[in-house]
C-alpha cells in the first residue's frame, strides 16, 4: 500500500516511510491511496473475536508491505495486554439505544492509548530494522503528550519531547507527563496555548535544519497515519458487540482535531455501516461551525473545561477534505492558504455531501456540568467532561432513535476532577492504583516562551547525540 500527501506535491511513501516522517514535504498530511474495503459477510464472521485480533484484521492491510503477519500479530498482542479491562473498549449503557464506549482503560487514562501504545511498538521495530535514531516532537492539549511518553519512552532510538501549553491543562494531565523519568523524556510548557505549540512542530517538520542533519523528526501527533489507522478498531468493535454489520450505527465523537471521527468516517468507508458521526466540540467550535453552516473561521482560543478540545486549527480536517474535493491535492492547498488569511466556504455541494454524515454540536462549560451532574444522578455513572459534552450532542443531534449512538469515552473523569467539582458532585473522581501516588512523584519540566526558535534550541542542545 502506497501513501499520497493532501496537498498532492509531496512523494508517494511506504508504510515505514509514513511511520517516520509524519508531516508531508509539501505540508500535507499522508492518506492510503486506496481503503482496504471489507463486506458485510467478512465483517460478520469478526464477532467475538479479542480486541487483538480484531485489530490486526482490520489494520493489517495498512501494513502488510512493512511487517510480517506474524510479528504485527505479536505487537498487537502486547499492545492491548497492558489495558485494565479484558473487553479494552467495554461498553457501558445510559438508555435505551444509548451507550458510552470507555476508551480510557488503557495505562494514561484516555483514548490516545490505542495508538500510542501501537505506536511506539511500530517505531520501535522499524527503527531496529534500519539502525536508525529519530526525534519525537510532539504537541499536546493535555492527553497525547502522556500517551506518547509512556509509549515510546521504552523506545531505544528515540528521544521525546512534548510540547503542552503552560497552565493550560489539568494538573493529572500534565503530572502524567512530567513525573515519567527518562534521560530521553523532555516536557516544554509553552508560554501560549495548543494552537501555538502544534503550530511550532508543523513549522519544525517543514524545516529540521536546527538538528543540522544529524537525526530527522518523526511525529507523534494525530498527523501521524498510524495515530488514525489504530483508532479505526474500535468502531468495529463497538459494532459488532451490538449487532453490527447487519445493523447500522450511529457515533458521537468529542473531537477538537477531528482525527478520532475521521477515523469513523474511514471505518464507514472500509464497508461498516455507520448512519451518522456527530462531530461534538465545546466553546472552541470551529468544526461546528463549519459543519453547521458551511463557514471555516478562526476565531479566538478559549480555555475551557474540556481542555484536549481547546483547539482552533484542526490538522486531520485537512484529510475529509481531501476527500470532499476529489482528492485534489492543489485545491485543498489553496483552500488552506486563504483559511489561513480570512474565512473560507466549500462549494455548496461538497458540504452537502458531507453533511449526508455528520452531524455536530458546540456544548458549553454550563450545559457540560449539566450533563454530568444528570448523567450521574441517573445512572450514578461519571463522565470526564469531554465525554460529557459527546453525551449532550449526541442526544441533541440524533437522526434516529432505533439506530443504537455510541459515544466515545475519550478520558476517565479523574483527570478532571475540576469539572466534576463544578458540575455540584460531592463524588470525587480515584485514580486507578497504578496512578495513586501521582501526585506524590517529582516532576520535571521546562518552561518556554512562545518562540519556534527557543523550543528548536532546546530540542537541538538536549537530544541524546546532540
Amino acid at each position: 500500500m502506497r501513501y499520497i500527501s493532501t496537498r498532492g506535491e509531496a512523494p508517494a511513501l511506504g508504510f515505514e516511510d509514513v511511520l517516520l516522517t509524519g508531516l508531508a514535504t509539501d505540508g500535507g498530511l499522508y492518506v492510503p491511496e486506496s481503503l482496504p474495503h471489507f463486506s458485510v459477510e467478512e465483517i460478520r464472521s469478526w464477532r467475538g473475536l479479542p480486541y487483538a485480533e480484531l485489530a490486526y484484521k482490520v489494520m493489517y492491510p495498512f501494513v502488510e508491505d512493512a511487517i510480517p503477519a506474524d510479528d504485527f500479530r505479536k505487537m498487537l498482542g502486547e499492545t492491548y495486554s497492558v489495558f485494565s479491562h479484558q473487553a479494552v473498549a467495554p461498553l457501558v449503557q445510559l438508555d435505551t439505544n444509548e451507550w458510552v464506549m470507555e476508551l480510557f482503560r488503557g495505562p494514561t487514562l484516555a483514548f490516545k492509548d490505542f495508538a500510542l501504545q501501537l505506536l511506539g511498538r511500530l517505531l520501535d521495530y522499524v527503527l531496529e530494522k534500519r539502525k536508525q535514531h529519530v526525534v519525537i516532537m510532539g504537541a499536546t492539549s493535555g492527553d497525547t503528550g502522556s500517551a506518547a511518553i509512556e509509549g515510546c519512552r521504552r523506545c531505544e532510538h528515540v528521544d521525546i519531547f512534548i510540547l503542552h501549553p503552560y497552565q493550560r491543562v489539568s494538573e493529572v494531565q500534565r503530572r502524567q507527563m512530567t513525573t515519567v523519568q527518562g534521560d530521553n523524556i523532555h516536557n516544554i510548557a509553552v508560554k501560549g496555548n495548543f494552537d501555538d505549540c502544534q503550530r511550532m512542530v508543523k513549522e519544525s517538520f517543514g524545516n529540521q535544519s536546527f538538528l543540522s542533519g544529524k537525526t530527522q523528526l518523526a511525529a507523534v501527533n494525530s498527523i501521524n497515519w498510524a495515530r488514525i489507522m489504530a483508532q479505526i478498531v474500535y468502531y468495529f468493535q463497538a459494532s459488532l458487540a451490538l449487532g453490527g454489520p447487519d445493523r447500522s450505527m450511529a457515533f458521537s465523537v468529542p473531537t477538537g482535531n477531528f482525527g478520532d471521527i475521521f477515523a469513523g468516517y474511514l471505518a464507514k468507508k472500509m464497508g461498516l455501516p455507520i448512519s451518522q458521526l456527530v462531530i461534538a466540540t465545546n466553546r472552541n467550535d470551529i468544526l461546528h461551525r463549519f459543519m453547521s453552516g458551511n463557514k471555516y473561521e478562526q476565531h479566538q482560543l478559549e480555555h475551557t473545561l474540556s481542555p484536549s478540545m481547546d483547539i482552533m486549527v484542526s490538522s486531520n480536517f485537512e484529510r475529509l477534505l481531501f476527500d470532499l474535493h476529489g482528492r485534489d491535492g492543489a485545491a485543498v492547498k489553496d483552500l488552506l492558504e486563504r483559511a489561513a488569511k480570512g474565512p473560507v466556504s466549500i462549494e455548496d455541494y461538497r458540504w452537502k455531501h458531507a453533511r449526508k454524515l455528520f452531524d455536530s454540536d458546540a456544548v458549553d462549560d454550563k450545559t457540560t456540568c449539566d450533563t454530568i451532574r444528570d448523567i450521574y444522578e441517573k445512572n450514578e455513572y461519571l463522565l470526564d467532561p469531554h465525554t460529557a459534552i459527546g453525551v449532550r450532542a449526541a442526544r441533541n443531534c440524533r437522526r434516529d432513535s432505533t439506530v443504537p449512538m455510541i459515544t466515545l469515552g475519550t478520558a476517565h473523569p479523574a483527570k478532571f476532577p475540576d469539572a466534576i467539582a463544578e458540575s455540584g458532585l460531592v463524588v470525587k473522581p480515584q485514580l486507578p492504583a497504578h496512578m495513586a501516588d501521582l501526585f506524590e512523584r517529582e516532576e520535571r519540566y521546562t518552561v518556554l516562551d512562545n518562540n519556534v526558535s527557543e523550543v528548536q534550541g532546546f530540542i537541538a542542545k538536549h537530544w541524546k547525540n546532540a
